[in-house]
Order: structure tokens, then sequence, then C-alpha cells
């Protein structure tokens, strides 16, 4: 299939999904069977490669894969999404995942679609013409990058790979790990990197809870070889044409690393602002706020509790390894994780401080905490500053609730179990802490003789708000 195909391909499913919302089971099921479906995902011929039945596996379909795996099925591809779960295969079955609006439309899209199959069967990778690899690339407990599932992941698609397919990492990972643990292992099975398979980087993108459609965001894509990238690009763009390319796999493996430590960095040096402006009895939101006004030489990043989910906490504690291995210094960014770390003990010893002020001790204080994601409008507690900080007040004696919808349980690091307080005042706190503002929560069933530590920086002014 030529790429002008793919690229009409991926605007007639667009224009057709932007005129049938809301979706319904029987709606998708009734353009099926009028054909339009060969407009979404279901397809005679082969967008990549003619000789095989899928045109693209999707290894992983957590909250990169799955999103990815539908972008892919949006554009006209056939879709092979492989993970080892059968728990979140069922997840996904019964449309239970936790997605953006519409890549939730899209998933009632593809289910529907003959072309859309999941498997947890990784010797079906050899079926498809490209294999995607979207697994976690975690920390341990020492902050040590946790290799365990992207190596499991890498070398089940190594044992399956056959010539003339297409392999591209996307995981956050070191730099030199494309070829470590995809182009030499090949080797040992008489598959040649740029001569009879393809292999390449190009960084995952996708922003929990943002619904921007992927396709438009750009892609980083580089190549072991020039003739990798160029099966790389070509891939990428079955569903995008905002592509950049860059010279090698490592190139497009520490653009990932310097995205997410540029991040870190700035939201740690967010933290210290607040601190300051603390210190010097001004609104640092204000100061933050009136600082973004300046339209070149400044972008804004806001104080918190601390930085969750799968890369802040993460993706810059691969670059610090792989620079300690190499011996090499990296103060700011090792400061700087430093201070990140530090953050969710910062606010235990501030509600330590608000209590003692109101002559209240930590031990028996009853706290609730409002919000436990990582992140407003997100169903993930992946490295939440908030089990940290639950986990703090506990050691400390105190009394514990929450108040999340999204999350009807959940386990402390410790192994306590806590349950979602559905009405946070008959829990009557000593203390409301504020750790996610998702859309919707207020706090106007707080008594003004309640204080309050707003660890999100956006509440307004009150005697009984107090910051970190």
């Amino acid at each position: 299939m030529t790429e002008e195909v793919l690229q009409s391909g991926t605007r007639e499913a667009r224009s057709h999904k932007a005129t049938t919302l809301p979706l319904t089971e029987q709606l998708v099921g009734q353009l099926l069977d009028e054909g339009v479906g060969t407009r979404i995902g279901t397809r005679t011929g082969s967008a990549i490669g003619t000789d095989f039945e899928f045109d693209v596996a999707i290894v992983g379909l957590g909250y990169v894969g799955l999103p990815t795996s539908l972008a892919f099925s949006a554009a006209g591809a056939r879709v092979l999404g492989v993970d080892v779960s059968e728990s979140r295969l069922e997840v996904i079955r019964s449309q239970r995942a936790d997605l953006v609006e519409s890549d939730r439309d899209r998933l009632l899209y593809a289910l529907a679609d003959p072309g859309f199959v999941l498997t947890s069967d990784v010797s079906d990778l050899k079926r498809a013409a490209a294999v995607i690899v979207c697994v976690p690339t975690p920390v341990d407990d020492h902050l040590v990058p946790d290799l365990k599932i992207l190596d499991g992941a890498c070398k089940s698609v190594v044992e399956h790979a056959v010539a003339g397919q297409t392999l591209l990492l996307t995981s956050t990972t070191y730099v030199g790990s494309t070829r470590d643990l995809l182009a030499q292992p090949l080797v040992d099975r008489g598959l040649i990197a740029g001569v009879n398979i393809n292999v390449a980087f190009s960084p995952e993108r996708i922003n929990p809870g943002m619904d921007v459609a992927h396709e438009e965001v750009p892609r980083v894509v580089g190549g072991i070889t020039p003739a990798c990238a160029d099966a790389a690009v070509k891939l990428i763009r079955t569903y995008t044409e905002k592509v950049h390319l860059v010279g090698s796999a490592d190139a497009a493996e520490m653009t990932k690393l310097v995205e997410n430590t540029f991040r870190a960095v700035n939201i740690a040096l967010a933290n210290e602002f607040a601190d300051v402006a603390q210190s010097l009895e001004l609104d640092v939101m204000e100061v933050i706020n009136a600082a973004s006004t300046k339209p070149y030489g400044y972008m804004a990043f806001t104080p918190g509790p601390g930085v969750g989910g799968h890369c802040i906490p993460c993706d810059p504690h691969y670059l610090l390894w792989q620079m300690k291995k190499a011996r090499r210094s990296t103060p700011v960014i090792e400061q700087a994780m430093n201070a990140i770390a530090a953050r969710p003990g910062r606010v235990v010893e501030r509600v330590r401080r608000i209590l003692s002020d109101r002559d209240l001790g930590l031990h028996g204080a009853r706290i609730l905490v409002v919000g436990v994601a990582y992140k407003p409008d997100v169903e993930d507690l992946r490295e939440s500053p908030a089990l940290e900080i639950l986990e703090g007040l506990a050691e400390g004696g105190a009394v514990l609730a929450y108040h999340d919808k999204l999350f009807p349980t959940l386990r402390l690091p410790g192994g306590t179990e806590l349950f979602h307080e559905i009405d946070p005042l008959a829990f009557a706190p000593d203390l409301v802490v504020l750790h996610t503002a998702h859309t919707g929560v207020t706090l106007n069933w707080v008594p003004q003789s309640m204080p309050v530590l707003d660890a999100t920086f956006r509440q307004p002014h009150a005697k009984n708000i107090f910051h970190l």
C-alpha cells in the first residue's frame, strides 16, 4: 500500500470519527456492516507488509501501548495487541480501561473490528509486519533502573522475530538499549539490522489524561541503520506525518531522557521557588503567573506535593545510572531528583507544624487526603506522592482517610489498606490535605474552622488555607 493511500485512510478515519459522536456498540456494528470499517481498521490489504497477517503488533497494552494500538487501528492498520496479562486484556475487552474520551470511542470501534485482535500469546508476533514494544520501565526501591519487564519483552520479540519485520522500541530506557536488547541478540538468529530486519527507537509521547489526538504529536525516530530509520518512519507515518528523524537510535533514546529530565529539574526549581516565596511572605503562583506573561525565555512550571506517574520520578534515574557507570558527575540532575524525592516528606512535616500550631500532635490526629492520583483526572496511582505522604502520616500515628472516587481502595507501601471516604465531612478530620484537584472537586464542604494544607497551590487565599 502506498503512502498516499495510508494518508487518505487516516484522513477518512478522522473525518468519520468527528461526525459520529456519541458512539454506541449498535452504531459501530451498523457502520462495520455498511463497510465503513475499511476506513477505521478493517483492510483486505496490508498497509506495511504484504506477507503478514497484521500490519503492526503492539507489545504491552498499558497507558502507552493501548492508545498507540488505537491510533494505528483508527488509521486503518490491522493491529495485533499483545499483553501477557489476561486480566488486562479482559479490562480492555470490557471497555474498563482508563482512557481519554476520544480513545474510548476508538476502542469501541476497534473491538467491533475483526482487524483488531487481542492476545496473550507472544508467539503470534511473527504474524505482524512490525512490532512495537510499549512496556513499563520503572525503577526499584533504590532508584536503580528495573529492566526486567523490558528485557523480557525484548527477548520475546527477538525469539519470534522473522525476516522482513520492523521492530520498534518505544519504552523510555538508557542510551544503547535498542542495540543491546534487540539488534545484537537478533544477530544470533541470523537477523541483521538494516539487512533482513529493521530495528529502531521512537520514544513514546503519551500524556495520560490529556485528550490530544496522537496524530498531532510529533514522533522522534532513530534507527540502527539508515535503512532501519526509513522503515520506522514509514511505520509511524501510518497514523501521523509529524516525524522528526535523528541520526541514530541512541540519539532518539537520549531525546526522551532529555525531555523528562528537563521537566524534573524545572519542577524541583518551582518547588524551591515556592519555599522562597513562603519565606518572603509572597504568593508563589502570583509570581509564576506574572513571569508567564513574558513571551520568550520563560516556561512556567508549578510547585506541588511531589511528582508521580511513569516518567518524571523514573526516567532521569536511567540517565543518572548510566552516568554513574561512566563515572561522570551530573550535579544539577542529582540535586533535582533528591529534592523531588524529599517533597512528600515535606508535606508530612508541614502537617505536623500546622497541627502543632493548634496544640495537636500527629499521633491520633484525623487526616483526610483529597485526591490520591498522581495527576488530576487520571486513574493512576503509579509513583503518586500521595502514597508516600499517607505512609508517613500513618507512621506518625495519624488516623487516615482519603477522598478520591477514582480509587475505591488503595494499599500503602507498608501494607495498610485504606478506603475511599464517600462523605469526607463525616470523617470529621482535624486537617485536610489537598493533594490532587480532579475536575469538579471542591472544598466547599470544609468549614472555615478546619485547616487545609493546599499542596496544589491552587486554592484561593483564606484564613484556613495553608501551603507547603
